[in-house]
This record gives C-alpha cells, structure tokens and sequence, in this order.
C-alpha cells in the first residue's frame, strides 16, 4: 500500500480534473489517499494552505502537487514539513502579476529541498511563461519532462483520465518522452 498525499492548485481540482480520477484509481487499488480541501481555493492565503497541512504533519510516500500546491508544497518542505520520499510536482504557476498566486512567490527552490522529485509542465503555460524547468527544476535539482504545446496540464487541455500520471506514482517511472496523455 502507498501513502498518497494529492494537493490542489487554484479553484481546486473540480471532478473531471486528472487529480480526481488519480484519487480515485488509487483508492480503488487499495492506497491510501489523503486529498484535503484547501481554503478558499479561488482566493488563496499561503498561510491558510500551510495551516492546513500541520495535521498532515505524518510523512507520506508520494505526494502529488498541481500547479499552485506546488508551491506550497514547497514552502512546506522549506519550513521544515516532512518529507515525502517521493514528489511529483506538475505546472507549477511563476507569475507573481495574478494576484491569487503572488502570496505563494517566489517558491523556495534550494537543491536537496525534495530529492526524490520529479516535475512535468507545458512549454507554454500561461501560469509560467518563463519556464518551469529553469524557474523550479534547476534550481531544485529535480528532472524535469517539459512537454511541447500543452498547456497547463488541467482539464482545460484534455487531461482528466492521466494514465502517465498513475503509472509514476505506482512504479516511480516517469514520462521521457512528453507528457503522454
């Protein structure tokens, strides 16, 4: 059994978000899955989203980040939150200008923050249009599959069912050749 924590971005993961079909994949394989509702997704506070993972205070095998709970996650482990042994961190935003994401900029990216991690964004998303790879996965240490032409990685561009995704969190191999859908 695997310990999974799955953390929202912006607005939340509504039901045709990937992060909803991974939860339920994973439940019904038997895994433990934490997915908490982070306050007021459409208006987020840093500190509101910190707060609430202090009860999740207990280290989980994987944990799997969307867009803003990349950061998060990130502030997280740099206040001294435990580790997962692995983390997959998928589009996270970099534009300090969208005043719902600015609290959470800049994210610590100090190497060694989370070793065993892995980041997947498009080459064009909007939320990070100087790139995720040199904002977060350099600085990180992390490797990084940045795909051509899709976008921000949510429903808006096709991924509700994401097999690729499920494949890494069940045997920790992830995409190297784009994000396969």
């Amino acid at each position: 059994m695997i310990r999974v924590l799955i953390l929202h971005g912006l607005d939340g993961s509504g039901p045709d978000h990937w992060q909803r079909w991974l939860e339920q994949q994973l439940r019904e394989a038997g895994h433990e899955v934490v997915f908490p509702d982070l306050p007021n997704p459409t208006n987020p506070k840093r500190s509101e989203w910190l707060a609430t993972l202090e009860p999740l205070r207990e280290s989980a095998d994987t944990v799997v980040c969307h867009s803003l709970a990349c950061c998060l996650f990130l502030h997280h482990r740099a206040g001294g939150g435990p580790e997962a042994r692995r983390a997959l961190l998928v589009a996270p935003p970099c534009r300090d200008d969208v005043p719902e994401i600015a609290d959470f900029l800049p994210a610590p990216t100090t190497a060694g923050l989370v070793p065993e991690a892995e980041l997947w964004a498009g080459d064009d998303d909007p939320y990070c249009p100087a790139g995720a790879g040199s904002v977060y996965a350099v600085p990180l240490g992390i490797p990084y599959d940045i795909s051509e032409g899709t976008g921000h990685l949510n429903p808006d561009v096709g991924l509700g069912p994401w097999p690729r995704v499920l494949e890494w969190v069940l045997s920790g191999q992830g995409a190297k050749n784009g994000i396969e859908t």
